[in-house]
This record gives C-alpha cells, sequence and structure tokens, in this order.
C-alpha cells in the first residue's frame, strides 16, 4: 500500500551525495567535511524539498548535534585541561573575545546591529575539534605538548560556546532578537529575570547531572556490560545520551547539545568510557554527517559572487586574523615559536559550533540568514586551505629548528613557561597512568598469558569475563580465607604467593601467579576446608559465587577444568591431613 518515504528519502539522498562528495575531497587530500558541506549545497540547491525534506533533515541534524556533544564530553579530560589550564585558559579567552570584536567592528561596516555582528563573531571566533584531531592524527602530534595545548585550548573554546549557547536565548531580546514561543522556556519580563531563570535552571540541571551521574550511570553502564550483549550496551550508551539531552531540555529548559554534553562527561568517568565511544562512534558519525549535510542545505552560493567582499573579509578572520591572535597571545604568554605557529594553524577554521550557534542565531532573529552563508562559506574555504596551512607551518617550523639563531625561540620560548609546563604535563601523565593501573584487571590477551584456564574463550567473550572481576590487595600475613568460613568469592592470583593449610593439619602448599583458590567450597557449597594465607603482597582477581557459577554454567569446558583441579586439591588435601595425623601420632612401646 503506498507510504510517505520522505524520511527514507532523506537519509538515502543524504547519505549517498555525503559519500561521494567526501570520497572525492579525501581523494584531493581534503578533509570529508568539506564533501559534506557541499553534499548540502548540492542537495538544497538542485532539489530543495523533491528529494530530501529539509524539517526532516533538521531533526535529524539535532540528533548529529547531541552526539556530536556527547562525543566532546565523553573525551573531556579534566586533567589534561588542568596541565595546560595556563596558556589553554587565558589563550581561548582572549582570543574568542578579540576575534569577536573584529567581528562585531566588521559588520558595523556592513550595517549590521551589534546583536547580529556578535553572533557573527563568537561564530567565527571558536574553531573545529574535528578537524584540529584529523590534522593531528595525520602529523602524529596528538599526544606532543604542542598536540596538547591546542586541543586543550579548543575544548576551552568548546566549553565557551557551551555556555554562550546557554546564555545566548536569555540576551536574545536585549540584543535585538526575538524568541519564540516555544524558546527554552524563556518567559517575559526582565533581562536580569530572565538571566536569573536561565542561570538557576542550568545550574539545578547541572548540579543534578554531576551529583548522580557519577554514581549511577557508570554503574549502569557495567552491569550492561556484564550481560555480553553488544546490542544491549549500545542501547544503553544511545539511551543515556539522547535520555539526558532530551529529559534536560523538556524539565530544566536547556539545550539538546548541552544535555548531551553532560551525559558524555558523566559517561567519561566509567572505565567502560572507551567502549562506549567506541559503540556510539558510527551512530555519531552518520548523524554527524546528516548534520553537515542539513547545514550545507542553508548555503546560498551566491552569495560568493554578490557579497565577495563580505566573503573575503570573513575569510580573512579567520586564516589571518584569527591565526596572528593565537601566535602573539603564544609569544605574549612565554611560550616558544613552535607553540605558536601550532595554535595559529590549528584556530585557522571554523566548524561544529560555529553552525550551531548560527543556526540559534537565526531561529532567535539575531542574524540575518545571510550570516549562515558567509559562515559556511568561511568554513568551506578554510577547511579546504588547511592542510596547506599546516604544511606551511610545518616548513617554517624545519627552517626555524635548523636555524641556530631561531633554534632557542622555536623550541623553549623565554623564560619559565614552556619547562613548566612540561612537568605538569609529565605529572599528568604519571598520575594517570598510576589511576589506570590502580583499576587495571588484563587485557582479554593478557587474561590468557596470566591464567590459560580461559584459553578457549574468545576476545569478546574474554572482555566480558574481566568486567565480573573485582580486584582485592592483601598484606603479607593477611589470612584471605578462614576453615570453617562461608564460601563467597573464587580468587585467582595476579600476583604474589599464599599459603594453604588444610584444617587440622600441619603439612601446606604454595600457590602464586596464575593459580587460583577458593573454587572447592563454591562447587560443593560447603564452609572453607582450609586456611589460605598471604606470604607477600597480593594482588588477586575474585568472582563472586553467582558469577563463578554462571561462569562455569556458561563454559562447559572451563568447568571440567575447575572440577577436575578441584578433585585434585581435594585428594591432596586428604592425603596432607592423613600425613599430618600420622606424624602426631605417639609412637607405640615395644615389648
Amino acid at each position: 500500500m503506498p507510504h510517505d518515504v520522505t524520511l527514507i528519502a532523506t537519509l538515502a539522498v543524504g547519505f549517498v551525495f555525503a559519500f561521494v562528495l567526501g570520497y572525492f575531497a579525501h581523494r584531493l587530500r581534503l578533509p570529508p567535511l568539506v564533501g559534506y558541506l557541499l553534499a548540502g549545497v548540492m542537495i538544497g540547491r538542485l532539489a530543495p524539498g523533491v528529494v530530501a525534506d529539509s524539517a526532516i533533515t533538521g531533526q535529524l541534524a539535532e540528533i548529529g548535534v547531541m552526539l556530536l556533544m556527547f562525543g566532546v564530553g565523553l573525551h573531556f579530560s579534566t586533567a589534561d585541561l588542568m596541565a595546560v589550564r595556563r596558556i589553554a585558559v587565558p589563550g581561548a579567552v582572549v582570543q574568542i573575545a578579540l576575534a569577536t570584536a573584529i567581528g562585531v567592528g566588521m559588520t558595523h561596516f556592513w550595517g549590521w546591529n551589534f546583536g547580529a555582528g556578535l553572533v557573527l563573531g563568537l561564530s567565527l571566533s571558536v574553531a573545529s575539534t574535528v578537524v584540529l584531531l584529523k590534522a593531528l592524527e595525520e602529523r602524529n602530534a596528538v599526544s606532543t605538548p604542542n598536540g596538547r595545548i591546542t586541543i586543550g585550548w579548543l575544548i576551552v573554546e568548546d566549553l565557551a560556546m557551551v555556555l554562550t549557547l546557554v546564555l545566548l536565548p536569555a540576551f536574545a531580546e536585549a540584543l535585538g532578537g526575538h524568541v519564540p514561543a516555544d524558546g527554552h522556556g524563556i518567559g517575559e519580563g526582565s533581562l536580569l529575570a530572565n538571566l536569573g531563570q536561565t542561570l538557576v535552571k542550568v545550574t539545578a540541571f547541572v548540579l543534578i547531572v554531576l551529583f548522580f551521574g557519577p554514581r549511577v550511570m557508570p554503574w549502569l553502564l557495567r552491569q550492561v556490560a556484564r550481560t555480553g550483549s553488544r546490542e544491549l550496551f549500545t542501547l544503553c550508551v544511545l539511551a543515556v545520551s539522547l535520555g539526558i539531552a532530551f529529559g534536560s531540555a523538556k524539565l530544566f529548559d536547556v539545550s539538546y547539545a548541552l544535555g548531551a554534553f553532560f551525559a558524555g562527561v558523566v559517561l567519561s568517568e566509567s572505565d567502560l568510557s572507551h567502549k562506549a565511544a567506541a559503540n556510539s562512534l558510527p551512530l555519531q558519525d552518520a548523524f554527524a554527517v546528516l548534520f553537515f549535510v542539513s547545514v550545507g542545505m542553508m548555503f546560498n552560493p551566491a552569495i560568493l559572487l554578490e557579497q565577495p567582499g563580505k566573503v573575503l573579509s570573513v575569510l580573512g578572520l579567520i586564516i589571518v586574523g584569527k591565526s596572528l591572535l593565537a601566535l602573539g597571545i603564544v609569544l605574549g604568554l612565554g611560550y616558544p615559536l613552535s607553540t605558536g605557529l601550532t595554535a595559529a594553524a590549528a584556530l585557522a577554521q571554523v566548524g561544529e559550533f560555529s553552525f550551531i550557534l548560527a543556526g540559534l542565531g537565526i531561529a532567535y532573529k539575531l542574524m540575518p540568514v545571510e550570516g549562515l552563508s558567509l559562515i559556511l562559506a568561511g568554513s568551506i574555504l578554510s577547511i579546504t586551505l588547511s592542510p596547506a596551512l599546516f604544511a606551511l607551518v610545518d616548513w617554517i617550523g624545519g627552517r626555524l629548528a635548523a636555524s641556530p639563531r631561531w633554534r632557542g625561540a622555536y623550541e623553549t620560548g623565554r623564560g619559565q613557561a614552556y619547562p613548566r609546563l612540561l612537568a605538569e604535563l609529565e605529572a599528568s601523565k604519571l598520575q594517570l597512568e598510576r589511576k589506570s593501573a590502580a583499576h587495571k584487571t588484563f587485557t582479554p590477551e593478557e587474561l590468557v598469558g596470566q591464567f590459560p584456564l580461559f584459553a578457549n574463550l574468545s576476545a569478546e567473550q574474554r572482555e566480558v569475563l574481566l568486567l565480573h572481576f573485582e580486584t582485592r590487595r592483601v598484606q603479607p600475613g593477611e589470612r584471605v580465607i578462614r576453615a570453617g568460613d562461608k564460601a563467597n568469592n573464587v580468587y585467582f592470583i595476579s600476583s604474589g604467593e599464599v599459603e594453604v593449610v588444610p584444617r587440622g593439619g600441619n603439612e601446606s602448599i604454595k600457590l602464586g601467579p596464575g593459580a587460583f583458590f577458593g573454587e572447592m567450597a563454591l562447587l560443593t557449597g560447603a564452609p572453607r576446608s582450609a586456611d589460605v594465607t598471604a606470604l607477600d603482597y597480593c594482588k588477586f582477581l575474585t568472582l563472586s559465587r553467582r558469577d563463578f557459577r554462571q561462569l562455569l554454567k556458561k563454559y562447559p569446558l572451563i568447568r571440567d577444568q575447575v572440577v577436575a583441579q578441584a578433585s585434585e586439591r581435594g585428594a591432596m588435601n586428604v592425603s596432607l591431613l592423613e600425613k599430618s595425623l600420622a606424624e602426631q601420632e605417639p609412637p607405640v612401646a615395644g615389648n
């Protein structure tokens, strides 16, 4: 029977055009993002409303925004940001303020009002984290000091834009805009009342999420992961990201983007955050593509011919203005030329947040639609030129590093600012490694190397099994198990050595790394039959009675090995006990 296929057509056309143009952009050594934007331009100009519905595309793009912001929050690292705070925070704030001021001044000559200039200036002042990460990955520079500085810089910019998205509705009317009837619940009244209402709601939302989120969400994620179902885990991640985003918008009148960002921040506290990111990445990529396509559909290419001066002004602010501002700020703070050049190249483009903010500015009647076309033109051109700019920076850096006159200024700068930052980055790295080691059990590969018992499990099965382990550490001389106690856990020795003494006996056996104990009582349901004492510092991986029995039920080969080991140990315990009793019997007097 006939039915509406608008959604299917929108998805099909959007993905096909984005794939084809994204592929050609990649072959031309351009970011695929350029192809996605051009795909939207083609769809919007060649067949508007015929093969793709802009309203549906807009809703799909909203999902893309939520997933993009969820990904930003999921990779947000407080430790990395704190390590580079002395340059990232003042650098980003000053650069945003100056670039925005230049944007306001530029639009003043165009005859725009202050509100329109402010939105345009803010949109042009921030760079794309996606484009930067791609450029750093291609140069293997993500983990370098300059790479971590620029990533921290852009994180501060992202946070500033999150705050801007929150505050813009409250200031919209004061800046000459108009708030829609359904615009985040901002009612009529004074600016101060609207701002206060917004801040109260946002503060309540942030406090609730940050208080309950780290206590509930990582636990929930771990419980779902323990089921071993990839579908349930992915569904849980999507439910958390989209559910918090939607709930925050309905209950606290904050944007979907802000809710999704904090959902990612909450899940970043979990040791499964990397798995959550990996499982959500395909959907995040797919809907992010639709977001860029929907933005491209709003672009009017005619502006390149009708307003070439404005386009060149916007492009000049992005590439020349922001680059020089970043370079000057970095050198003014005493950091080396290498850092300044990297920051200059990194900030010479605009991306995701620029489009989100511009769309919000248009929705609140603050900026004309022409502004979005100018931002899009600047974005497409700057992202296209970004690889060439990084190549130019690399060439300049190579020449400066080879010059005895400039090598010092290029590599170390002046004063102690850069050496102190390097020390803080190293301390942050060591702290992260210690934290990771404290919570680490094994990788799926290391588990087999340590415990051959699990050699027959697949990598995915071992990964799920690791989620059931709990870590326990004991000191030398500490009693791990007492004979006669109720059995609750089985112990796998990761490091150290223990002594096992059967009840009533004097003989003992010693177990080291790779061995396990405590399984006999769990198999029979009887009390513990031996004392187990740590001989040195030990680390154990433990399984609860319930998890141990499920393991044996699910994997018969492991059950057979454990039962055979338990039978062998039972016979050994009997033998040791008999030997001990024989040694305790008094000698029989002769005739």
